[in-house]
């Protein structure tokens, strides 16, 4: 039985076992009321996509703006990201283009890493995932958090390169942390922006 809150929304999610009444389920969460109320409080506010809003890409702040007869889509201008088209289509069309650009730094550092320890990935994945920032499957399948491209471009090579690393070592040993320093410096200071800063990253895209 466990309780948690999902960052990006703040619903409450209770899992159970298969066998357990729900109705003890919802007594146990009554029983943490005070809990929930403090994790509920503490969360950060949403930053919907507007026109207006401040966004971060790859840490650097630019400023959304609406350009509805715009015909390129989505596109980078002086540290301003414009959106094109109809304002019901503006936080898709921006989703969208912000996993395209993930994909694209990700991809563009995954693979000569992985080459450079002599390995290849099965395929590069992405997700909208809020417990973890990327994983590897035993089968060599990397996935990441489209999110990470709005985090500075040192944190989102730490975590390809933690990602990475476990196509070598699939374990967190002392070999498998010398594999991460071998790809990327710094890791511990990365690693220590996503402990202070992650979950601000879930607020964006966020009402």
């Amino acid at each position: 039985m466990s309780l948690r809150i999902n960052e990006q929304d703040g619903s409450i999610i209770l899992t159970l076992p298969s066998h357990m009444a729900a109705a003890r389920g919802l007594d146990f969460a009554m029983s943490k009321a005070d809990w929930l109320t403090e994790r509920l409080d503490a969360l950060p506010d949403g930053m919907p996509f507007k026109d207006g809003a401040i966004l971060p890409l790859l840490g650097v702040p630019h400023r959304l703006r609406h350009d509805p007869l715009g015909r390129q889509g989505v596109w980078l201008a002086d540290r301003e990201i414009h959106v094109a088209g109809r304002p019901e289509h503006f936080e898709r069309r921006l989703t969208d283009w912000l996993k395209r650009e993930a994909r694209k730094e990700i991809t563009a550092l995954a693979l000569p890493m992985a080459a450079s320890i002599g390995k290849s990935p099965g395929s590069v994945r992405l997700k909208d995932t809020r417990s973890r920032w990327g994983s590897c499957s035993a089968r060599g399948d990397l996935a990441f958090s489209w999110r990470l491209v709005l985090a500075p471009a040192h944190v989102l090579a730490y975590v390809v390169a933690h990602e990475v690393a476990h196509l070598a070592q699939m374990n967190h040993s002392p070999a498998f942390w010398r594999v991460v320093d071998e790809l990327i410096p710094d890791a511990g200071g990365a690693r220590a922006w996503l402990k202070r800063n992650g979950t601000q990253l879930h607020r964006y895209g966020r009402s």
